[in-house]
């Protein structure tokens, strides 16, 4: 999908800065797109000096999914914190972390971190 024809959640105006730039990130359409809450969130080393090197998905996302380009983009990290706060406390985590989200407890807890050769995502 044409990233200009996608229907998101959230209006550019709606957009409160709620961290301090910490560069681009590549988040699911899931996310901006549907109005899905993070379920799944890893950091790996940044592809570009932009970069910070946060993947942002859902977490129900399937392989096929995660691997289409047209349903992933980059965003500022500070845009995705507006699309869920609850992001933010792990912001500051060390390349190579990852972190899933509860179902009971609706908070995060660290996980493995993707593979090379994974999509990234809890399916």
């Amino acid at each position: 999908m044409d990233p200009r024809t996608k229907k998101f959640q959230l209006l550019p105006s709606q957009i409160r800065q709620l961290v301090p730039s910490m560069g681009a990130c590549y988040a699911s359409d899931r996310i901006t797109v549907d109005g899905c809450r993070v379920g799944y969130m890893y950091r790996e080393k940044p592809d570009s000096a932009t970069d910070s090197g946060w993947r942002f998905f859902a977490g129900d996302e399937s392989e096929d999914y995660a691997n289409t380009a047209d349903n992933l983009a980059i965003y500022e990290v500070n845009t995705v914190c507006n699309y869920d706060q609850a992001i933010i406390p792990y912001l500051t985590a060390t390349y190579g972390s990852a972190f899933g989200r509860n179902a009971e407890t609706n908070g995060f807890e660290p996980e493995a971190a993707p593979t090379d050769d994974s999509a990234g995502c809890d399916s």
